[in-house]
């Protein structure tokens, strides 16, 4: 489950809006102030980095197994490189965040988290913790038929009617509902987004740390912590 959010692009996509100002820093880089969040949205959908866990056995479907290091010492051992098709590589800063994603500790959610992060900022959007979503009663199976849909019932026994002259059998008859989404749902969506956010964090930090980026500086920016919290205040 994921909440997409909207965006008007011009030229190439860069995710959310990114600070324009620049900082020289002291090894005479300068480095662009972004977001984490947005500096994963612009890694992973703009240039289509890829994670790598390393070992080929246990690598998730769909994500490349090979960087720029390893394409570049194939090419050194080969002599020369090929004309063709295909795209260009990522950018080394991106290879970098692909990089850091998939190192994130068990503690953070692991490869796991590593997978649904790429996915999401690919998608540009975050796990979806049931804001401001209202749990429904609804029926807990239909009947459906040409006619429509209709909510189906089951029989609780035979009840004796002795009200009048002559005692009546009515069919009790009851529909079961249930509530969507129910709170086991609700609990789950927030843990798994809890735990986005921490592995944000943690990557944040990373960076913050290390100052490893050649073209970007992540700033403190974080997306809200427990957005439902404002919903319920509302």
């Amino acid at each position: 489950m994921m909440a997409h959010r909207t965006f008007q692009l011009s030229g190439r996509s860069w995710g959310k809006a990114m600070a324009a100002e620049a900082a020289r820093d002291g090894l005479g880089r300068v480095r662009r102030q972004i977001s984490i969040e947005s500096l994963l949205e612009w890694a992973f959908a703009d240039e289509c980095a890829s994670i790598d866990f390393e070992d080929a056995g246990t690598l998730a479907p769909g994500y490349g197994a090979i960087g720029n290091a390893y394409l570049m010492a194939q090419r050194g051992a080969l002599g020369c490189r090929i004309d063709g098709g295909g795209r260009s590589l990522p950018d080394p800063d991106a290879d970098l965040v692909a990089a850091a994603v998939a190192m994130l500790p068990e503690g953070c959610g692991g490869r796991r988290m590593a997978v649904q992060i790429a996915e999401l900022a690919r998608a540009r959007a975050m796990p979806d913790a049931f804001v401001g979503v209202q749990p429904r009663c609804e029926p807990k199976d239909w009947h459906v038929n040409p006619y429509g849909r209709r909510a189906k019932t089951m029989s609780l026994g035979i009840e004796i009617d002795s009200s009048g002259r002559k005692a009546r059998r009515h069919d009790v008859q009851v529909c079961p509902v249930v509530y969507r989404p129910d709170g086991s749902q609700v609990a789950s969506a927030r843990r798994n987004y809890l735990q986005w956010w921490s592995a944000l964090s943690e990557l944040r930090i990373t960076f913050e740390i290390h100052t490893n980026l050649s073209r970007w500086s992540v700033d403190e920016c974080m997306p809200p912590m427990t957005p439902w919290k404002k919903t319920l205040a509302e």
